[in-house]
């Protein structure tokens, strides 16, 4: 990492010229101009004091991590980073890879010198997306989301069921068979199994937005054996895998491929977001930090995106005027940061990247 202030440039030459001091006058004032072209554009994103002029990036890095050295709103990213349209996946960075900040039109502008010990060409050079910087930690956000997922009140009861263990056996475990009933994708042979776990209610219309999916095991039909959509057809499969005992009612799922969506990239909510609130929290806590999950009560249906970041807004106290004596509302105060990292129809899941103080359910997010 390399960084340069104005102190940088102080002579060390108790004899320098006139004409040198001249020409150091005009370097500091150079790096400086920038700065403070941007400090009079309201609409430029603002940079954090002494930031890096290049970077390389490392294993382990984030985006939000990145974002966090340069910008004073992280969130603000995709303002400040430049694509390459030369090369695949512009707007994917890997370890290895040197940024470079520099100013346009008075904008700082922050975007690839080198693919690693690669010099930018037009050539295009293949890279696996699971080597890609993340938007946010993999390891806090996978195992959640191999584990959770929000279903469609309505869908879960549609869904195949387990109606048998082998030899009678009422919980079976890994590689017993199973028997289900229920509709089946001919186009399925790999299934997630599931149970049912808590609603997911707005606390203000009461409306029922969704119904947690607690991930059991996983299943796979017997070779030979054809799937088929008639509601009262019987499957015999195989557990594949488990993360508690099976139970006789627990249900079956397709598996999903591609945990995560690569692509996304920190960035402000593109809609207003109203009566937005942390409604749930994961791992049964109740003082909620930095790198917890969270559920919230708005998602596809409201504009709410991968990417997203909401700040989180504690309700101001209550207290007595002490002249009049009327009871006054204070402000509301903001106290954290979330992205959401898997949006369904009406609620979404996010990590709080940031809080100034402990969290609860119940607290609001809007834009940032």
């Amino acid at each position: 990492m390399v960084r340069r202030s104005a102190s940088s440039f102080k002579s060390h030459d108790k004899g320098v010229s006139a004409a040198a001091v001249l020409v150091l006058a005009v370097c500091v004032w150079l790096m400086a101009a920038p700065m403070a072209s941007q400090a009079q554009r309201p609409d430029t994103v603002q940079l954090k004091n002494d930031v890096p002029l290049t970077y390389v990036v490392k294993r382990g890095d984030t985006l939000w991590d990145i974002s966090g050295i340069y910008l004073e709103e992280p969130w603000r990213w995709p303002e400040l980073w430049d694509s390459n349209p030369q090369i695949d996946n512009p707007h994917l960075i890997y370890p290895g890879d040197v940024l470079s900040l520099r100013w346009e039109d008075g904008r700082p502008r922050l975007g690839l010198a080198s693919r690693g010990d690669v010099k930018l060409s037009p050539t295009v050079r293949s890279e696996s997306l699971d080597t890609a910087i993340p938007p946010i930690p993999r390891d806090q956000i996978d195992p959640f989301l191999r584990a959770n997922r929000v279903l469609d009140p309505g869908l879960m009861g549609s869904l195949a069921y387990v109606i048998a263990g082998d030899a009678k056996r009422i919980i079976s475990g890994l590689g017993d068979r199973i028997y289900v009933r229920g509709p089946i994708d001919p186009d399925d042979r790999a299934f997630g199994i599931i149970r049912e776990g808590s609603m997911i209610v707005d606390p203000i219309t009461q409306e029922v937005l969704g119904v947690t999916a607690i991930d059991i095991g996983s299943a796979s039909l017997f070779p030979g054996e054809e799937a088929s959509a008639a509601p009262e057809a019987v499957k015999e499969l195989e557990i594949t895998r488990m993360t508690e005992e099976i139970r006789i009612g627990d249900r079956l799922i397709p598996l999903e491929e591609g945990i995560l969506d690569a692509y996304f990239q920190p960035k402000a909510p593109s809609v207003p977001v109203e009566n937005g609130f942390m409604v749930a929290v994961s791992s049964g806590v109740t003082q909620i930090g930095p790198m917890n999950i969270v559920t919230i009560n708005r998602g596809e249906r409201e504009g709410l995106a991968l990417g997203d970041v909401l700040a989180i807004y504690q309700t101001g106290e209550v207290v007595k005027d002490p002249l009049t004596n009327e009871m006054v509302a204070l402000p509301d105060v903001r106290a954290g940061v979330l992205m959401l990292f898997s949006v369904y129809d009406k609620a979404s899941y996010g990590l709080v990247l940031t809080a100034t103080r402990p969290l609860a359910v119940g607290d609001k997010v809007m834009n940032p």
